[in-house]
C-alpha cells in the first residue's frame, strides 16, 4: 500500500498515519498545518517509509502526484467551531477546490480514494437518529455554513466524479470523535471540558446542557475507516458511537474522572448548534461488521492523561 493523506498531521489524520505505518505501508503526508502540529507526527518522523510534504492541497497541481498511489485519503479541514470561523474561507476552499484536487490525484493513480465527512451535514437534525437517507437541515449562510456546506459540496463533488468518471471513492461521516492528539483550545466540548476541570475553571455549557451527542474514541473511530477502504461501498456511512449523552452528563463525568470541584455555567446557546446527535450506524454493523466498543468513560481516562501532560508544558 502506498496512501496520501491530507490533514495528515490533525488529530485523526496523525493516528491513520501511525496505524499504516505500523502495518507497512508508504504513507505520505501532506498539510500546511493551518490548525495542527507537526508535533503529532513524531512516532512517524524518523520512519523510512513516510514522507512529509509542507503544502496547501488548494494550491498543488495533481499532475505532480503521479506516484503510483493505492490510497488517497482526504481529511484536511478546520473541524471545530472556534477552527472554522476563524478560517471560514480557508474551510470552504479546502472542502471545494482541495477536494477536486485530491479527487484528480486519485484520478491519476487509479485510487481508492476516501473523503472524511462529518456528521454536520445532518445540521440541526429534525429526527433523534440519523441514518444516512437523511438530507439533514442545514443554514446554507449560517455561522456554521462554511463548515457544513462544504462538507456537504465535496459529497455531492464526489459522488459527480464516481458517477461521470469511475472514481473509486468512499465517504464516512464521522460523528464526535475524542483522544489524545486533540488540542487544548480545540473548541469542541471534551477540550474544553477536560481544560476547565484540569484548570479549575468553571465548566462552561452554551444553552440548557440538554443537548445531546455521541462520543467515539479514536481508535474505535480508526479501526472503522480501515474497514472502509477494505469494503466496496461507495454512498456515505455512518461512523460514530451510538450512546447518547446530554452535554450535562458529559460534564459530570469528567468533574467526576478528573476528581475536580469546579462549578458548572450556564451561557447562551450558540447559533445552529445541534440540539441532537445520534448516529444510527446499521450500515456500518452490516457492511462492514464494525462498532464502537469504547465506552465513554473508558476513553475519557484514555484521553485526560494527554491533557495533563500537555498543560504542564
Amino acid at each position: 500500500m502506498k496512501i496520501l493523506i491530507s490533514g495528515g498531521s490533525g488529530f485523526i489524520g496523525s493516528h491513520l498515519c501511525e496505524i499504516f505505518l505500523e502495518n507497512g505501508a508508504d504513507v505520505w503526508c501532506i498539510d500546511n498545518f493551518l490548525t495542527s502540529s507537526e508535533e503529532n507526527l513524531n512516532n512517524c518522523l524518523n520512519k523510512k517509509n513516510f514522507a512529509l510534504i509542507k503544502k496547501d492541497i488548494c494550491n498543488i497541481n495533481p499532475e505532480k502526484f503521479k506516484n503510483n498511489f493505492t490510497h488517497i485519503l482526504h481529511f484536511a479541514s478546520p473541524a471545530s467551531p472556534v477552527d472554522y470561523n476563524k478560517y471560514p474561507v480557508e474551510t470552504l476552499r479546502v472542502n471545494s477546490i482541495g477536494t477536486e484536487n485530491m479527487i484528480k490525484i486519485a484520478l491519476l493513480n487509479n485510487s481508492i480514494f476516501l473523503f472524511a465527512s462529518t456528521s454536520e451535514v445532518y445540521g440541526d437534525p429534525e429526527i433523534p437518529v440519523q441514518n444516512e437517507e437523511y438530507w439533514g437541515r442545514v443554514n446554507p449562510i449560517g455561522m456554521r455554513s462554511m463548515y457544513d456546506e462544504g462538507k456537504r459540496f465535496a459529497e455531492a463533488l464526489i459522488m459527480a466524479y464516481h458517477r461521470k468518471y469511475g472514481l473509486n471513492s468512499r465517504i464516512i461521516r464521522i460523528f464526535n470523535t475524542y483522544g489524545p492528539r486533540m488540542r487544548i483550545n480545540d473548541g469542541r466540548v471534551i477540550p474544553n471540558f477536560i481544560t476547565q476541570a484540569l484548570t479549575g475553571k468553571p465548566i462552561t455549557i452554551y444553552g440548557d446542557g440538554n443537548q445531546t451527542r455521541s462520543f467515539c474514541y479514536i481508535s474505535d473511530l480508526i479501526s472503522g475507516i480501515v474497514k472502509v477502504l477494505n469494503c466496496e461501498y461507495n454512498l456515505p456511512i455512518n461512523l460514530g458511537n451510538y450512546e447518547e449523552f446530554t452535554i450535562r452528563q458529559l460534564a459530570d463525568i469528567v468533574k467526576k474522572i478528573t476528581e475536580s470541584n469546579v462549578e458548572i455555567i450556564f451561557k447562551p446557546p450558540i447559533p445552529d448548534d445541534p440540539k441532537r446527535r445520534k448516529p444510527d450506524i446499521t450500515k456500518a454493523k452490516k457492511i462492514l461488521n464494525w462498532e464502537p466498543s469504547i465506552k465513554l468513560e473508558d476513553g475519557l481516562k484514555r484521553t485526560i492523561p494527554y491533557f495533563k501532560k500537555k498543560l504542564k508544558k
